[in-house]
């Protein structure tokens, strides 16, 4: 008998065995209209898998369930496969990357995925600390790529076909380029092995996600029929239960019609008047300044700033006691950074980690379009809580050289050194 993936499409767990089977030669079929939450459930794939989940690979020896072995059974029908290494230890590295790939990388994805998608409650503390822990893995795997095409020898190896497909997720709904540049080796692997010949005729075309999933609520599991309901008592049942909906009293005769889908609102900050400030020639002119800061960039933004389309604000962490380790105080921060992304067409910011040697001091600056903070950023932006918010008093000339010292980080501020200092723009 042939191989058979029982799979949703599209899923990057059935991914891995698909692009082994690509490097190695083998043909698997893929099960046609599988439906996640009906066909996992039916008897007879319980039978291959007793927690109805997939990938499964049915073998003429028997069902193969969790998506590494199923990859690894694919790489080993070939005898000599180079996607399992040429000795003892590239085949123990290839291993081990494997085992990073699924407890690093794949896990901390989706630990800060699920609940985002509503399939888990959503915890800041705990999207913080998968956020803290992926860029850890992150970092790790840059170094390891610094100096190196591949993980494990000189060409794809099993270990590769693991690693992409679990960023894949990543890449594709989570991790945007402000996010990926951080890693620049990692992101040359990921759009290396994604052009790959074989990488592509699985996964076809791969794009970058724009931004952070919202949050959404979580969802409640289907309401399953009855057990030994026929049919037609379901529907009886279900056209009961619209009689009951129409004998409710009805709304006025306007609403008996079904009203036009409604423009997507506008957001409150793009209803402002016009300002004089165009926030893309400040961003443009701070980035483009290598020399001369202060005489360039900081003249030009008080000659643009418009102090009625837009107000400065400072921020102070409120729980700088706790910052005794730097690089978890780096990715508070960074984490921060990351979910003001709704706000990148209406702010920028500057964020300072002040301090030799903890506890660190976080201080910020931020421009925001209108007159006080956006409430769409004070409501979906949990960190806003998380300071203490002042606007600044530009007639105070002691507050607007603060604000010129944080926009080019000067150092020392206010007394003492800076561990780092951040943009958002």
């Amino acid at each position: 008998m042939a191989l058979v993936l029982h799979a949703a499409s599209p899923n990057k767990n059935a991914f891995k065995a698909l692009i082994a089977a690509e490097y190695s030669g083998v043909n698997i079929e893929l099960v046609k209209n599988f439906e996640m939450g009906v066909s996992n459930k039916a008897p007879e794939f319980l039978e291959m898998n007793p927690i109805g989940k997939v990938p499964v690979l049915e073998t003429p020896d028997g069902p193969i369930f969790e998506s590494n072995a199923i990859s690894r059974y694919v790489a080993r029908l070939k005898a000599d496969n180079p996607l399992l290494g040429s000795s003892l230890i590239e085949y123990a590295r290839i291993e081990q990357w494997i085992d990073f790939s699924s407890l690093e990388i794949d896990a901390n994805i989706l630990r800060w995925f699920i609940p985002r998608m509503g399939f888990a409650v959503y915890l800041p503390p705990a999207e913080e600390a998968a956020i803290s822990a992926l860029k850890r893995a992150l970092t790790a795997l840059n170094t390891h790529l610094a100096s190196t095409t591949y993980l494990v020898g000189h060409s794809v190896t099993l270990a590769d076909i693991i690693m992409t497909c679990n960023l894949l997720v990543g890449f594709s709904r989570m991790l945007t380029k402000s996010f990926t540049s951080e890693f620049p080796h990692v992101e040359r692997y990921f759009w290396t092995m994604v052009n790959q010949p074989n990488f592509r005729k699985v996964l076809g075309e791969v794009k970058q996600t724009e931004s952070v999933p919202p949050v959404q609520s979580a969802k409640k599991p289907a309401q399953p029929k009855e057990p030994g309901k026929p049919k037609d008592e379901s529907k009886k049942e279900a056209k009961k239960e619209s009689k009951k909906e129409a004998a409710k009293p009805k709304e006025p005769e306007a609403g008996d019609e079904e009203e036009a889908p409604k423009p997507k609102p506008k957001n409150p900050l793009d209803l402002l008047p016009p300002s004089k400030m165009i926030l893309d020639e400040w961003k443009r002119l701070y980035s483009n300044t290598k020399t001369n800061f202060r005489e360039v960039a900081i003249k030009g933004f008080w000659d643009m700033y418009d102090p009625e389309g837009y107000s400065l604000w400072f921020c102070d962490y409120k729980y700088n006691d706790e910052n005794t380790v730097s690089f978890v105080t780096l990715n508070k921060v960074g984490g921060f950074l990351q979910r003001m992304d709704l706000a990148r067409k209406y702010a920028f910011g500057k964020m300072l980690v002040i301090g030799s040697e903890p506890p660190f001091k976080v201080k910020g600056l931020w421009l925001f379009r209108g007159p006080e903070i956006p409430q769409f950023v004070i409501d979906e932006c949990y960190d806003m809580e998380l300071y203490e918010w002042k606007k600044v008093d530009i007639s105070d000339e002691a507050q607007k050289e603060r604000v010129n010292q944080m926009i080019e980080d000067h150092e020392p501020f206010e007394g003492e050194a800076l561990l780092d200092a951040k943009c958002f723009k």
